[in-house]
């Protein structure tokens, strides 16, 4: 397999977090968002997004992490990702998309490059913007978590939604937003750290980390 990716997307972070749970092994392809990379013929030719990240599995091309990751749960079911019963797979999903759909798309790269360049935000602002969509969007998620407390995400295991939730706070302890409120976010975030898995695909530990 080889996966399409750029260190500090949290989105290639999720799926580089799934492969080392399911101990898939893979070649890193680096793609430098912000030196434009992605829209290169070589990668334009492969990726009709031109997004982060791309996994190619033989001769199939996927995008969208949580695709991705769902791909990699039917096709390597062990360790599972999602829990066995219908109610536990709706929980974890739900919690993956509050982080996936309502927190990351509002504070992608695109989306603040065009605050900065287009509408002309300044800086201060940008990060403002930031800062107010991810630490609401954590409070949804607190509650989800502090009403079902378990070690991780849902249960004693890592899933789907442990996937998105660590690299969005990577993210968010790298713009510096308030993460005080939400301890049980914080609690399974640290849980998380301590498995291989978490740790040996941050950002920093990525071959094209600055």
């Amino acid at each position: 397999m080889e996966l399409y990716n750029y260190f500090r997307s949290s989105a290639s972070y999720r799926v580089r977090i799934a492969l080392a749970l399911k101990d898939l092994a893979y070649d890193y392809k680096a793609v430098h968002l912000p030196k434009d990379e992605q829209f290169n013929e070589s990668y334009a030719a492969v990726s009709a997004s031109r997004l982060v990240p791309l996994l190619r599995d033989g001769t199939n091309t996927l995008t969208q992490s949580l695709a991705i990751i769902e791909y990699l749960e039917e096709t390597h079911p062990k360790p599972p990702l999602l829990p066995a019963d219908a109610a536990g797979r709706a929980r974890v999903r739900a919690l993956a998309l509050d982080i996936a759909c309502e927190i990351h798309p509002l504070n992608n790269l695109r989306v603040l490059r065009y605050l900065v360049h287009d509408l002309k935000v300044s800086e201060a602002d940008k990060n403002r913007w930031y800062k107010h969509w991810v630490e609401t969007g954590l409070e949804t998620v607190e509650r989800q978590l502090a009403a079902a407390p378990a070690t991780y995400c849902h249960g004693d295991t890592p899933t789907l939604a442990d996937c998105c939730l660590v690299p969005q706070i990577f993210n968010a302890k790298r713009f510096e937003c308030r993460l005080d409120h939400v301890p049980h976010v914080m609690r399974v975030f640290d849980a998380c750290m301590k498995l291989p898995a978490f740790e040996r695909t941050r950002p920093q530990a990525c071959p094209d980390a600055e």
